[in-house]
């Protein structure tokens, strides 16, 4: 995915300029998460129990990639790991709630 910001960030000439692009991205970032939170309750009517929806041996693959992402794009992978085990972890719950209603 591609967002289409209306400068380059050394193109900004103030601050002003900078967090206009800054915001752009953060909502953007946020769109994504919205998205992302539709496929999680989707996936609750594939999941056959607890330990399927909390499925530790795939949120151990998931963080170690998103490691492996963030080295690769210069990133810190420790914020990077800290940012989607909040995140995960609250779409674990969203889920597992969703899969509770879900009829049987």
């Amino acid at each position: 995915m591609h967002i289409k910001n209306q400068r380059l960030p050394e193109q900004c000439t103030s601050m002003e300029e900078i967090r206009a692009e800054i915001d752009l991205l953060d909502q953007a970032v946020i769109s994504l998460i919205g998205q992302h939170y539709t496929y999680v309750l989707a996936a609750a009517k594939f999941k056959t129990s607890a330990t399927a929806v909390r499925a530790p041996d795939r949120f151990n693959a998931m963080l170690a990639q998103r490691r492996q992402w963030a080295e690769q794009a210069g990133l810190n992978a420790d914020a990077i790991e800290r940012l989607f085990t909040d995140l995960v972890n609250h779409f674990i719950e969203e889920e597992m709630r969703h899969w509770r209603q879900l009829p049987t």
